[in-house]
């Protein structure tokens, strides 16, 4: 029977980034998908990116994953959000034509010769003396591995609901995966259920465009990928509209045929991404709650209408839907629903994203509590460079939340758990500024280069981008000029001189004003963005790199997994279980666990002095 160094268990976005990521380093991956034709699959919004989510994006390609390059070379649209605010929040989000995500998805995995795709559902794990052995199938069908990731994402018991009807589903249309939860349960995993749900699909050729706000691509961004050209598919708009009171009223006086709120969904739904029902009933005194048609691809009349995300029978969608303005006389091609479906309590994982009870089992994506396209790759990434590495008897890859968006969302997993679909923000980041969506490329790709997953040349590309940085700004604080007249305050003298360096501190001052002046000339669009904030926000990233240190000397202190919480005094009995059931690693991930206290942390430094003094 054909056996692999690591299995990868589902082909979604997780899935298809553990795939990938094991692949590039040279192992031999067993790849199983209930569905050979819903690998890389958009299940919901056709979009990749936006706020917080596109730095995870950055960095995934940073290491040499695959989701920026599909979605560069699938966009259709591209928007850079908060262009207003600071570098630390802004974020590009990119319209995907789904159809075309699918395909070049498939089309990368079945590229790498060591991924070895197969369509069948995977029921067990099997293990012995707490080591991942393979899995069987439904027929009973043993696969050896090394290392198994579980990226399973809505799949785990998935259960749909319209209205009062229940359909057992992954997705709608899609089988679902019902043994291998029992399998998990079997192993000692703890499971808990959450919620998610899509919006319907509408036929665009009935929809009254000309009434709604157009809104457009935008002309200047950069691409998610650092190797990804510009885009070349034609670039289209999306429109919006908004709910109007007859919407309203028809979700009120019909809440009772919801099974959100009859009783019949159990799972806990997301807070930041309400289905209409809640947006309604908890957000009641609202005129008009915004409604965004998007365009599912270039070749197809459907097109998503992100905001009607309900789980009302299906003639009463009919009748919500055409309530909207543009949409009155609109077809709907597929009804919406809400799903849900299993997880496995966060808690229960190292920050490899190894299970803690089983070696060599890893998970990723939804499967841990998370929410979103970006959020699943990322981990589905993560898993499977630590399972490869696994497999091959090597050391793990582990950063902290100091160093990316992607440690932030695995250490607020494993250490705080999620009560609801864990949503990547930046506000989720202390060093948020350090983790800009432009410099994840600096930051990560040493890392990459190291672990075989991004070639020497691409490297050696990067770095001269940096020492373009440095060259420049060196020739920016030793040159001296006189300030230009249009940029002259009250309180400058006619004859003075500025260095570049001085001058471009100034607020109003972009450094594409410097090239306008001849003051410099044009470098690669990513050094002259990286400069501009270097120099702009120094005192703030000098700041924040101070408390990155304090931050490490926190993290510096292990705590050993022997040590007895119970033991020490000072521990409230609710921190004691908290601590005893999550086991953190050093100080500093015990100072994020929920409900710790300054005195608490002392207690537990004096009580590993004590550890230390009798093992002395």
């Amino acid at each position: 029977m054909e056996s692999f160094d690591v299995i990868v268990i589902g082909a979604g976005h997780a899935g298809a980034e553990a795939a990938y990521a094991a692949s590039k380093m040279g192992l031999c991956v067993g790849l199983f998908t209930l569905h050979l034709d819903a690998i890389g699959r958009m299940p919901c919004s056709p979009s990749i990116g936006g706020l917080g989510k596109s730095h995870l994006v950055k960095e995934i390609d940073a290491l040499g994953g695959l989701m920026a390059e599909v979605a560069d070379a699938t966009a259709i649209q591209y928007k850079v959000l908060n262009m207003k605010k600071g570098p630390a929040v802004r974020a590009t989000r990119t319209q995907n034509d789904r159809f075309l995500y699918e395909k070049a998805v498939r089309a990368k995995l079945e590229k790498q010769e060591s991924i070895h795709i197969i369509q069948s559902r995977i029921d067990t794990i099997e293990i012995t003396d707490g080591k991942i052995k393979g899995v069987k199938d439904y027929q009973g069908i043993f696969y050896p591995a090394k290392a198994v990731v579980i990226a399973t994402g809505t799949f785990l018991s998935g259960l749909i609901h319209i209205g009062e009807t229940k359909t057992p589903a992954g997705r709608v249309g899609e089988e679902g995966a019902y043994e291998l939860p029992d399998s998990l349960k079997n192993l000692g995993f703890s499971l808990g259920r959450f919620k998610t749900g899509t919006p319907p699909r509408l036929n665009g050729d009935t929809i009254n465009l000309a009434s709604l706000k157009r809104q457009d691509p935008d002309e200047e961004f950069m691409p998610l990928g650092f190797s990804s050209p510009q885009p070349t598919l034609p670039q289209v708009p999306c429109y919006i509209t908004k709910t109007t009171p007859i919407t309203h009223a028809l979700i009120r006086d019909n809440i009772c045929l919801s099974p959100l709120y009859s009783g019949a969904i159990t799972g806990k739904p997301a807070r930041y991404c309400p289905s209409l029902e809640d947006k309604i009933m908890k957000f009641g005194d609202r005129d008009g709650h915004q409604i965004i048609i998007e365009p599912e691809g270039l070749d197809t009349k459907e097109v998503y209408a992100s905001g009607l995300g309900n789980s009302m029978p299906v003639d009463l969608q009919w009748k919500i839907v055409q309530s909207v303005p543009g949409l009155e006389k609109v077809e709907i091609v597929k009804p919406a629903y809400a799903i849900e479906y299993d997880y496995v309590l966060p808690h229960q994982l190292d920050s490899t994203l190894q299970t803690k009870t089983v070696k060599g089992l890893y998970l990723a994506g939804q499967i841990n509590g998370t929410s979103g396209y970006e959020e699943a790759a990322a981990q589905g990434l993560i898993a499977g460079i630590n399972a490869a590495l696994a497999a091959r008897g090597e050391k793990p890859f582990i950063l902290d939340r100091s160093q990316t968006y992607i440690w932030v969302m695995i250490d607020d997993l494993i250490t705080k758990g999620t009560s609801e679909p864990y949503r990547i923000f930046t506000s989720r980041s202390e060093h948020r500024l350090m983790l800009r969506e432009t410099n994840a490329i600096f930051r990560l790709s040493e890392y990459a280069k190291n672990l075989g997953l991004i070639k020497k040349e691409r490297f050696e590309n990067i770095q001269n981008i940096q020492r373009q940085i440095q060259e420049t700004r060196e020739y920016f604080s030793k040159t001296y000029v006189s300030i230009p007249e249009k940029y002259n305050t009250e309180h400058d003298k006619p004859t003075e001189k500025s260095s570049i360096e001085q001058l471009l501190k100034r607020p109003e001052i972009k450094i594409q004003d410097l090239v306008d002046q001849g003051l410099m000339e044009k470098i690669q669009p990513l050094a002259m963005t990286e400069l501009e904030i270097e120099i702009k926000y120094e005192g703030y990233i000098k700041r924040q790199q101070r408390d990155i240190e304090r931050f490490k000397n926190l993290e510096e202190l292990i705590l050993p997994d022997n040590l007895n919480y119970e033991k020490i005094s000072g521990l409230s009995n609710e921190l004691k279980t908290r601590l005893s059931s999550i086991r953190p690693k050093t100080l500093g991930q015990a100072s994020r666990i929920e409900g710790m206290t300054p005195a608490g942390l002392q207690a537990i430094q004096i009580g590993l002095k004590l550890f230390h003094s009798k093992l002395s």
